[in-house]
Formats: structure tokens, C-alpha cells, sequence
């Protein structure tokens, strides 16, 4: 019996449809043994699988359903928006995690989270259970940290996948090799159709002001070098690995000569892009925002501000200090002038004296 599946509401996002009324959609995220993908739904639809799940259990829930607020909105509250939001996630992980299993083994649970019944490959559900284009979710920052994660993953799954073709390659495999090829390929179409929607999602929030320039940047530099490692990897396996065993011949791929060594190391050790600085264009990740999500990067961000204002503080003592040295050499210049200014008036009535002094002695 296949485990419940971890569920989690992280983040909210309102639609803006033409031509109707904005309302707020609830990001559920939902982790598999095999996959993760999100779903989003409204608050109406929180209330019809509850009707449902009482109609065909027979029997209300373990956790009450939250309320409808007549008076306040939730694209206007934000209060309200996370209130319900906190009370919607502990409604579904109570279902999810309880040991009754009647309300998980109903269609109408299964037709609200989307369980894979089907294979399905999207990432992003519409209100009404139909799959909608993943590029939806990614136009929520929070779900688009989500589906970036996502995509690493895939990124990681479809190195090892080419670590398995070429250790079936030098045991003489064949068959495990075109296998673990096959697996590669597909991993790598869906990260393919991730990145395309990271993108979109990106220009959309953009569109919508919804992040900082600096954010923006950071998020556009993670989507490229996604990229750049994907199509690294795309090429590398479409080249042939050489089979240590003779009976493997090439003569259907000849056309695709074999990865070398070198290739695979740049692949493998790293998809980033080389080169001196260009001007205008945005710095390159450190080792400190590269695993760090919005939140973090604004908390990081308020350290770092914080860490200047006490440089400035510092700073600013010093130039107080070079103040009060200043006032006081001022200070002792104006009484040194007032000194000088004394002896010049002295040496000007001791000249008078000289003076009359001389003239007295000319008439003797």
C-alpha cells in the first residue's frame, strides 16, 4: 500500500482572469515517493470536497472545514489570507495523515489532489482538477522556489542516470546501458519543460512587480545556468559510450561520436559559465545566495545591512572624535591669536615710547 503523500500549502497567489472577479488560490504542494507536483485550488473548492467527502463516507472529516468569511476578503486581508491558509493545510494533513482511510480511499480526494491515477506530467492544477500550464504556478514566487527545486532534482536524477549508462557501459551491458539512456532522456524532457515555464513565470512576475530587481536577476542567473547545464547534459547523452565488451557493436549510431572524459568532468563537475566580468550585465551567485530562497535572501540581505550600519556607526565616532580634536585646535588657535595680537599692540606702544624717547634726546 503506497504511503500518504506529504502535503503542504506554502504560499498563496491571486488570479487575475479577464473578466472576472480576482479570488485567491491556495498553493498545495504534494511530495510522492516518485515525484512532487503542486495543485492550486480556491476556497470554494475546499467546500465542495468537504459536501462530497460527507456524502460519500458517510461521515464528517476529523478536522472541521474553516469557515466562510462574509464580511472580509482574502485578496484584501492578509491576515485572513494566512489564518485560512494555516487552517486549510492542517485540514488536508489531518485527512492525509489519519489512520481512518476512509476519506483518502474516496474518488472525490483523489480527483481534488489530482493523484496520479493517470500519469500526468504537469506541475500546476487548475481550480477545477484539469491540468493547466505549469507556467500558472510559476507566476507565484513562492511556488517558483518550488519548482526550481524541482527541477534540480531532476537535473541530479538525470546525471545519475548517465553515471548508471556509463557504469552498464564498461561492465559490458548493453541493455542496462540503453535503459539507463532511455530513463536520462525523459528526465531531461521534463526539466526541459520546467525551465521554459521557470522562465515564463519569471516575465510574469515581473509583469505583476511582484519581486526586486535584484531578486529578479538572481532568479534569471539560477534559470540559466539550468539551462545551460541541461543542454550539457542533453548532449551528453546523446553521444555512445564505448562498451568494454566486443559483442556490442555502434554501427546503428555512428553518427553520434563517444563522450570523452573531459566532456563528462565539465558536465559533471560544474554547468557554469566561464569568463572575465561583463559590464552591465548581473553579478554571478556566491556560495551564500546560490541555496537561499526569497526569505533567506532578504534575511541575508538585512544581516549584511545591519553589519554596515555598525561600520558606519564606527565610522561615524571616528569622524566625532576627529570633530571634537578639530574644535579644540581651533579653540587654542583663536587664543594664540588673541596672544599675538596682544604682543603686537605692546611692541606698538613700546615703538611709541622708542620713538619719543629718541626725539628728546635729538633736542638735547
Amino acid at each position: 500500500m503506497a504511503p500518504p503523500p506529504e502535503i503542504a500549502i506554502p504560499s498563496t497567489s491571486v488570479s487575475q482572469e479577464d473578466g472576472s472577479k480576482p479570488y485567491t488560490l491556495y498553493n498545495i504542494t504534494l511530495r510522492l515517493p516518485l515525484k512532487s507536483f503542486i495543485v492550486q485550488k480556491r476556497y470554494s473548492d475546499f467546500a465542495k470536497l468537504h459536501n462530497k467527502l460527507i456524502e460519500q463516507v458517510g461521515a464528517a472529516p476529523p478536522e472541521p472545514l474553516p469557515g466562510k468569511h462574509w464580511l472580509k476578503s482574502t485578496v484584501r486581508s492578509p491576515d485572513l489570507t494566512r489564518d485560512r491558509q494555516v487552517a486549510l493545510e492542517k485540514y488536508l494533513r489531518t485527512i492525509a495523515e489519519t489512520p481512518d482511510r476512509r476519506w483518502r480511499d474516496t474518488s472525490a480526494w483523489r480527483s481534488f489532489l489530482n493523484l496520479p491515477s493517470t500519469s500526468t506530467t504537469s506541475s500546476a492544477v487548475s481550480a477545477s482538477g484539469m491540468v493547466r500550464p505549469a507556467a500558472t504556478g510559476a507566476a507565484d514566487p513562492q511556488t517558483w522556489l518550488d519548482m526550481h527545486r524541482e527541477l534540480k532534482q531532476l537535473l541530479n536524477e538525470a546525471r545519475q542516470c548517465l553515471s548508471r549508462r556509463d557504469a552498464a557501459s564498461d561492465s559490458g551491458s548493453s541493455t542496462a546501458a540503453a535503459d539507463a539512456s532511455t530513463a536520462a532522456s525523459k528526465v531531461l524532457l521534463n526539466a526541459g519543460a520546467l525551465v521554459t515555464n521557470l522562465s515564463d513565470g519569471l516575465r510574469k512576475i515581473q509583469e505583476s512587480n511582484r519581486l526586486g530587481d535584484g531578486e529578479l536577476r538572481r532568479r534569471r542567473d539560477l534559470v540559466s545556468n539550468a539551462r545551460m547545464e541541461r543542454d550539457a547534459l542533453e548532449k551528453l547523452s546523446h553521444t555512445v559510450p564505448t562498451l568494454s565488451s566486443s559483442s556490442y557493436t555502434r554501427s546503428n549510431n555512428s553518427h553520434s561520436p563517444a563522450a570523452t572524459s573531459s566532456e563528462k568532468a565539465h558536465v559533471f563537475k560544474s554547468a557554469r559559465p566561464t569568463g572575465g566580468r561583463v559590464l552591465g550585465a548581473p553579478l554571478p551567485e556566491t556560495a551564500k545566495t546560490r541555496e537561499l530562497d526569497n526569505e533567506g535572501v532578504l534575511l541575508l540581505q538585512q544581516k549584511e545591512m545591519a553589519s554596515q550600519d555598525e561600520a558606519i556607526d564606527r565610522l561615524a565616532e571616528i569622524v566625532r572624535r576627529q570633530k571634537a580634536m578639530g574644535i579644540q585646535i581651533k579653540t587654542e588657535v583663536d587664543e594664540q591669536n588673541e596672544i599675538l595680537d596682544a604682543l603686537d599692540r605692546d611692541v606698538d606702544r613700546v615703538n611709541g615710547k622708542v620713538e619719543v624717547a629718541n626725539s628728546r634726546l635729538k633736542k638735547l
